[in-house]
């Protein structure tokens, strides 16, 4: 996703050590998050009380009691803990200083003891049954997941080995690496083998449940073929005789399974529409602790085997370690009036703090040389109460990109302290209209941490000044996990209109968005997935474009480009938005998006100055129900100079690009009192030569104003483009407001755009960004040929049917021929333009 750009520093993974794709989904659905919420858990060895993690810390309570005692409080964020069998130990991971290494505590004098210092990400730690040994996952060595397993002692742990050796797959994965992992391991009860999820071979979902000989790493076994994605975690009973699981096989959410150790007949222990993970078996095997996701955000539930009787573990009481002290924040407008905002809250032992039951997300990204860790934030109604550590506090507040962000540092003294804070409005002038500000791309519940309701997505929006949200529904491998909620109807909570509407997916020619579908979702939802019944590359885009139309829904590509297409040096190279342009099945394009905007827009600007009439729109792919996420949901969007939110208006000014796209600054452009969009008509100049008034700059007014929440270094109008005019903004960098005339060389289109190549810690994008769209210029001359972009599809399309051509998996040959020539068809479009005299 990082792409070279002229900045003095650059946003990197967060643990950049793992070297594997997709990194949005691993880290979601694998790495342990601080949640405030209970996030993994273990019994005792007399099972009547339980170590989890909560909030950054691990904590002790006894099942029927309502207090908790904190067992630790980092550095750092503590995480899965696993209790030796004879009591005495506790071994967990520790997430600190951009690593993940393993921990010890001795439970009765307290006392801690790193047992690996790799600077790698260590993870899922267990004890083997006689307490000598440790399993774990470990990227040591390779950036890869893989298990290891090393023996326990006084000293420490040594002898470190791995226990599944790393291995590369024959085929084409797509969310996988091509390098096989293997997670989740637990022991036999009789310590002779570990059971672990593995993917040898598979193409999709995380892996198989396979158990191998803790003294032979060539003894394995595969037990269950299973799909799901990173949250199996199976455990095999005290008396060895069921294996206890997490999957969402047949359904939307995770619930419990069990099988046998050879892998038979699986029936589902537990049910529901929310998720339930991350399973531990009771010492006597009777009952099962598990968290859960059914009331929002995550809960801890210990739960009879017999009966599913079933009890949630809730720390009412907290008995902590550090001098904890209430911090009460009430976020007011300039009129004193409540308002819902998005807080950043981080005391001085380097961690951030959320209110109880808040969802606390983290940034997925973020700049060394600025912060030695990611952004970790919550949303707040428009008070919050929550315990900090006593001490220095650094406070940021934000509500959207219409008000000034605060940023603010203070004592929190053992007494507690209350806060006031106020962000002041900053909004562009009147003359520029009035706007509706829409995220179109959100993914509502994706597999993630939490569960997501249309409630909590529109609080979510409102305290991130957002208008309208689309849901874009869209499957995670084989489920769809909002598909239910689909609907033609707004929904409106408040100030918030959400709409639903999909994502249709392939790994072949680009994710496209469908939004204001009439009637039903395009199902299955995707195609072109290798080594499935649906690998075949048909239906294409747009096969699908024309369904979508049908429905007279808009057609839009989606978090398209990490850097600028080049035909020549691509691998392989199937992206088909210039296709789909070519033939009028587009209607938007995100330029500020899950890419890189700067060379999205520069493959923007080729079809512009080909006559595309392509609207620009913005979607953050926010995936609202994550605990560590690139978002939040309306970190990307669109300003539509409107007020109208239903379908058709939205629709329309959306489809016409009236308006702006943007991840920080707001921007407000007319020419001749013209506004994005629209067409700016001019009387031609006198003839000039034989060449007409080609060449001659016509002189137009332009008004222009800029505010922004970060400095930005580069404001700019760019005429078919190019820049033709750089803009100064006030010392703050943040405000500009811009009356002159400006030399226009004929006909084309015009834009303003806003950017700063530094990173900014509250923008949690890849560099603050804008662009309006453009005014486009009649000036009674034809626009400039634009042989050379022409050319440069031309020669795009030839690799992508040079591609299409290759794959032999359609399903028919009528499949092939009707999608190369849909691709030809295109390409003679171009290629028309490209011997334009």
């Amino acid at each position: 996703m990082l792409v070279p750009i002229a900045a003095d520093g650059a946003r990197e993974f967060v643990l950049k050590q793992i070297d594997l794709p997709h990194g949005y989904y691993w880290r979601e659905m694998y790495i342990p998050q601080p949640t405030t919420g209970p996030s993994a858990a273990a019994f005792a060895p007399d099972g009547k009380s339980l170590v989890y993690s909560m909030a950054g810390s691990l904590w002790r309570q006894t099942i029927g009691s309502d207090e908790a005692w904190e067992l630790t409080h980092g550095p750092g964020y503590d995480l899965q803990p696993d209790w030796s069998r004879d009591g005495r130990w506790i071994v967990f991971v520790r997430y600190d200083k951009d690593a993940i290494e393993l921990w010890r505590l001795e439970v009765a004098t307290g006392k801690q003891q790193a047992l690996t210092q790799s600077g790698a990400v260590n993870l899922e730690p267990r004890f083997s049954p006689d307490g000598r040994h440790i399993a774990f996952v470990s990227t040591q060595g390779t950036g890869h997941f893989n298990l290891f397993v090393g023996d326990f002692d006084l000293q420490g742990l040594g002898s470190v080995r791995a226990l599944v050796a790393p291995r590369t797959t024959t085929l084409d994965r797509y969310y996988y690496s091509q390098f096989d992992h293997s997670i989740n391991p637990s022991w036999s009860p009789d310590g002779s083998r570990v059971y672990f999820v593995g993917n040898p071979e598979v193409a999709w979902g995380s892996g198989d449940i396979w158990s191998v000989s803790d003294t032979d790493p060539n003894d394995r076994q595969r037990v269950l073929v299973e799909e799901t994605t990173w949250a199996t975690r199976p455990e095999l009973s005290p008396d060895g005789k069921r294996l206890l699981y997490s999957s969402y096989h047949g359904r939307q959410w995770h619930q419990l399974w069990l099988t046998t150790p050879d892998g038979k007949s699986p029936l589902p222990l537990t049910f529901g529409e929310f998720d339930q993970r991350n399973a531990r078996w009771s010492p006597d095997g009777e009952r099962v602790l598990y968290i859960s996701n059914e009331w929002g955000n995550t809960s801890l539930w210990v739960q009879e085997v017999v009966g599913g009787e079933r009890r949630a573990i809730v720390a009412r009481q907290r008995q902590y370690q550090r001098q904890m002290a209430t911090l009460t924040v009430r976020v007011r407008d300039e009129r004193g009036q409540p308002l819902a905002g998005r807080l950043m809250v981080l005391a001085a032992d380097g961690r951030h703090y959320g209110p109880d039951g808040s969802w606390l997300h983290g940034d997925d990204n973020f700049d060394r040389s600025q912060q030695s860790q990611e952004n970790r934030y919550f949303h707040c109604s428009e008070r919050c109460d929550l315990m900090v550590l006593v001490g220095a506090v650094k406070l940021w507040a934000m509500n959207g990109f219409a008000r000034l962000p605060v940023e603010q540092s203070f004592t929190v003294e053992e007494s507690g302290r209350e806060l006031m804070i106020t962000l002041r409005s900053q909004p562009l002038p009147e003359k520029f209209g009035t706007f509706t500000s829409a995220d179109l791309h959100v993914h509502m519940n994706y597999g993630g941490t939490y569960r997501q309701q249309l409630s909590g997505l529109a609080a979510q929006a409102q305290a991130e000044d957002l208008d309208v949200v689309y849901n874009l529904i869209v499957n995670k491998e084989e489920r769809i996990p909002d598909v239910a909620e689909f609907t033609a109807q707004p929904r409106h909570f408040g100030s918030t209109t959400i709409y639903q509407a999909q994502e249709f997916h392939t790994s072949f020619w680009g994710h496209i968005g469908l939004l204001h579908l009439e009637d039903h979702l395009l199902l299955p939802d995707f195609s072109s997935y290798r080594h499935t019944a649906l690998a075949s590359p048909y239906p294409h885009n747009g096969a699908i474009a024309d369904l979508a139309h049908e429905q007279h829904a808009l057609v839009g590509y989606v978090h398209p480009f990490d850097w600028v297409i080049d035909p020549e040096r691509e691998k392989i190279l199937s992206h088909t938005l210039p296709v789909d342009v070519a033939l009028g099945k587009v209607d938007y394009f995100e330029i500020v998006s899950f890419a890189d905007h700067r060379s999205t827009a520069e493959i923007w600007y080729r079809l512009m100055n080909l006559g595309y009439r392509l609207a620009a729109g913005a979607g953050t792919d926010a995936m609202t129900n994550y605990a560590s996420l690139r978002g939040p949901v309306g970190l990307n969007r669109v300003y539509l100079a409107i007020t109208d939110r239903s379908p058709a208006a939205l629709g329309r000014a959306l489809k016409q690009g009236n308006g702006f796209v943007t991840n920080a600054p707001l921007l407000g452009l007319t020419v001749e009192g013209v506004g994005p969009g629209d067409t700016l008509r001019l009387s031609p100049l006198p003839l000039a030569g034989e060449g007409g008034g080609e060449g001659r700059a016509q002189r137009v007014r332009v008004e222009a104003a800029v505010r922004s929440i970060v400095p930005l270094t580069d404001i700019e109008l760019v005429f078919n483009g190019k820049v033709i005019k750089r803009l100064r903004a006030d010392r703050t960098g943040r405000v500009l407001d811009f009356e002159g005339e400006v030399a226009i060389p004929g006909s084309g289109w015009l834009l303003l755009r806003g950017s700063n190549n530094t990173p900014q810690t509250l923008v949690q994008d890849l560099y603050p960004y804008g662009t309006t769209n453009p005014v486009w210029i009649d000036a009674g001359v034809p626009p400039p040929a634009a042989i050379a972009e022409a050319r440069y599809f031309v020669r795009w399309i030839d690799r992508v049917i040079e591609a299409a051509s290759a794959r032999t998996d359609y399903n028919t040959d009528r499949e092939r021929e009707q999608t190369l020539q849909y691709l030809r068809e295109a390409r003679a479009n171009f290629e028309s333009k490209a011997n334009a005299n």
